[in-house]
Protein backbone atom coordinates (compact mmCIF):
# COMPACT_ATOMS: atom_id res chain seq x y z
CA UNK A 1 0.00 0.00 0.00
CA UNK A 2 2.54 2.56 1.01
CA UNK A 3 4.72 1.25 -2.65
CA UNK A 4 0.78 2.58 -4.44
CA UNK A 5 0.79 5.88 -2.63
CA UNK A 6 4.72 6.62 -3.05
CA UNK A 7 3.61 6.03 -7.35
CA UNK A 8 0.51 8.19 -7.12
CA UNK A 9 2.47 10.85 -5.05
CA UNK A 10 5.26 11.06 -8.24
CA UNK A 11 2.51 11.33 -10.61
CA UNK A 12 0.61 14.13 -8.81
CA UNK A 13 4.21 15.74 -8.65
CA UNK A 14 4.88 15.27 -12.63
CA UNK A 15 1.26 16.08 -13.29
CA UNK A 16 2.04 19.02 -11.43
CA UNK A 17 5.28 20.41 -13.13
CA UNK A 18 3.69 19.71 -16.12
CA UNK A 19 1.06 21.78 -15.70
CA UNK A 20 3.71 24.58 -14.13
CA UNK A 21 5.61 23.71 -18.01
CA UNK A 22 2.93 24.34 -19.85
CA UNK A 23 1.50 27.32 -18.55
CA UNK A 24 4.75 28.85 -18.63
CA UNK A 25 5.64 27.60 -22.24
CA UNK A 26 2.19 29.61 -23.38
CA UNK A 27 2.81 32.72 -21.31
CA UNK A 28 6.18 32.79 -22.71
CA UNK A 29 5.22 32.05 -26.67
CA UNK A 30 2.27 34.24 -26.71
CA UNK A 31 4.86 37.05 -25.23
CA UNK A 32 7.07 36.46 -28.08
CA UNK A 33 6.62 39.41 -31.10
CA UNK A 34 6.65 36.08 -33.61
CA UNK A 35 5.07 32.46 -34.23
CA UNK A 36 7.35 30.70 -34.13
CA UNK A 37 6.31 26.67 -32.44
CA UNK A 38 9.46 26.77 -29.84
CA UNK A 39 11.18 28.82 -27.60
CA UNK A 40 14.62 30.48 -27.51
CA UNK A 41 17.58 30.42 -25.44
CA UNK A 42 16.49 34.23 -24.39
CA UNK A 43 12.97 32.39 -24.00
CA UNK A 44 14.01 29.52 -22.20
CA UNK A 45 16.01 31.65 -19.31
CA UNK A 46 12.92 33.61 -18.83
CA UNK A 47 10.88 30.68 -18.34
CA UNK A 48 12.95 28.87 -16.21
CA UNK A 49 13.69 31.97 -14.01
CA UNK A 50 9.25 32.15 -14.30
CA UNK A 51 9.81 28.30 -13.13
CA UNK A 52 11.64 28.55 -10.24
CA UNK A 53 9.59 31.58 -8.87
CA UNK A 54 6.64 28.99 -8.89
CA UNK A 55 8.52 26.74 -7.32
CA UNK A 56 10.15 29.04 -4.46
CA UNK A 57 6.75 30.87 -3.82
CA UNK A 58 4.48 27.81 -3.48
CA UNK A 59 6.38 24.76 -2.25
CA UNK A 60 8.61 24.65 1.02
CA UNK A 61 11.96 24.47 2.02
CA UNK A 62 14.99 26.44 1.48
CA UNK A 63 15.07 28.99 -1.41
CA UNK A 64 16.65 27.25 -4.88
CA UNK A 65 18.53 29.56 -6.96
CA UNK A 66 17.93 28.70 -11.39
CA UNK A 67 21.30 27.35 -13.15
CA UNK A 68 23.47 29.55 -15.10
CA UNK A 69 23.04 30.73 -18.32
CA UNK A 70 25.87 28.69 -19.95
CA UNK A 71 24.51 25.93 -17.75
CA UNK A 72 20.94 26.41 -19.27
CA UNK A 73 22.71 26.93 -22.65
CA UNK A 74 24.17 23.38 -22.51
CA UNK A 75 21.33 21.84 -21.08
CA UNK A 76 19.00 23.38 -24.23
CA UNK A 77 21.43 21.46 -26.79
CA UNK A 78 21.17 18.27 -24.88
CA UNK A 79 17.15 18.61 -24.76
CA UNK A 80 16.80 20.09 -28.16
CA UNK A 81 16.35 16.99 -29.93
CA UNK A 82 15.20 17.89 -33.61
CA UNK A 83 18.37 20.40 -33.40
CA UNK A 84 16.80 23.39 -34.55
CA UNK A 85 17.77 25.71 -31.80
CA UNK A 86 14.33 25.72 -30.12
CA UNK A 87 12.86 23.93 -27.80
CA UNK A 88 9.27 22.85 -28.71
CA UNK A 89 6.23 22.17 -25.72
CA UNK A 90 7.64 18.46 -25.44
CA UNK A 91 11.48 19.45 -25.69
CA UNK A 92 10.77 21.75 -22.78
CA UNK A 93 8.76 19.91 -20.67
CA UNK A 94 11.55 17.15 -20.35
CA UNK A 95 14.34 19.84 -19.86
CA UNK A 96 12.28 21.43 -16.83
CA UNK A 97 11.07 18.34 -15.44
CA UNK A 98 15.17 17.51 -15.98
CA UNK A 99 16.33 20.85 -14.36
CA UNK A 100 14.08 20.68 -11.49
CA UNK A 101 14.26 17.20 -10.43
CA UNK A 102 17.23 17.69 -7.78
CA UNK A 103 14.90 20.68 -6.61
CA UNK A 104 11.81 19.10 -6.13
CA UNK A 105 13.76 15.59 -4.29
CA UNK A 106 15.14 18.62 -2.07
CA UNK A 107 11.73 19.65 -1.21
CA UNK A 108 10.36 16.16 -0.64
CA UNK A 109 12.55 15.63 1.88
CA UNK A 110 12.04 18.45 4.48
CA UNK A 111 8.37 17.81 3.90
CA UNK A 112 8.97 14.37 5.24
CA UNK A 113 11.16 15.81 8.06
CA UNK A 114 8.59 18.18 8.77
CA UNK A 115 4.97 16.13 8.57
CA UNK A 116 5.69 12.71 9.45
CA UNK A 117 8.88 12.92 11.27
CA UNK A 118 8.69 15.53 13.28
CA UNK A 119 5.07 14.37 14.54
CA UNK A 120 6.44 11.23 15.69
CA UNK A 121 9.62 12.28 17.10
CA UNK A 122 7.33 14.55 19.15
CA UNK A 123 4.87 11.76 20.96
CA UNK A 124 7.97 9.54 21.58
CA UNK A 125 9.67 12.54 23.72
CA UNK A 126 5.79 13.32 25.27
CA UNK A 127 6.18 9.77 26.59
CA UNK A 128 9.68 10.22 27.50
CA UNK A 129 9.29 13.26 29.13
CA UNK A 130 6.01 12.25 31.44
CA UNK A 131 8.05 11.04 33.61
CA UNK A 132 10.58 13.92 34.37
CA UNK A 133 9.59 15.73 38.08
CA UNK A 134 8.18 19.60 37.45
CA UNK A 135 7.89 19.26 33.65
CA UNK A 136 5.81 15.84 33.59
CA UNK A 137 2.84 17.10 34.98
CA UNK A 138 2.84 19.44 32.44
CA UNK A 139 3.82 17.55 29.54
CA UNK A 140 0.97 15.29 30.16
CA UNK A 141 -2.00 17.69 30.31
CA UNK A 142 -0.94 18.65 26.83
CA UNK A 143 -3.21 17.14 24.09
CA UNK A 144 -0.83 14.76 21.90
CA UNK A 145 -2.16 16.81 19.39
CA UNK A 146 -0.86 20.30 20.59
CA UNK A 147 2.28 18.54 21.60
CA UNK A 148 3.03 17.58 18.20
CA UNK A 149 2.15 20.59 16.86
CA UNK A 150 4.44 22.58 19.21
CA UNK A 151 7.33 19.94 18.16
CA UNK A 152 6.60 19.81 14.38
CA UNK A 153 6.76 23.96 14.33
CA UNK A 154 9.76 24.20 16.09
CA UNK A 155 11.11 21.38 13.55
CA UNK A 156 9.96 24.07 10.44
CA UNK A 157 11.02 26.63 12.52
CA UNK A 158 14.65 24.96 12.60
CA UNK A 159 14.59 24.19 9.14
CA UNK A 160 13.91 27.54 8.37
CA UNK A 161 16.95 28.98 9.96
CA UNK A 162 19.45 26.66 8.69
CA UNK A 163 18.43 27.57 4.97
CA UNK A 164 20.55 30.16 4.61
CA UNK A 165 23.60 27.42 6.27
CA UNK A 166 24.13 25.52 3.21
Amino acid sequence: MFQVNLCAGKQWKEKQIRKITDRVFDHIRDESSDSRDGLTFEDVYIAVLCVFNDINKHLPGPHHDPPTKDKLRSLMKEYDVNLDGLLNREEFAEFIRKLTAETLTAISQSLIIALILAPTIALMTKRATEGVPGVGKMVQKLPNSIYASIITLGVLLAQKSTEGCE
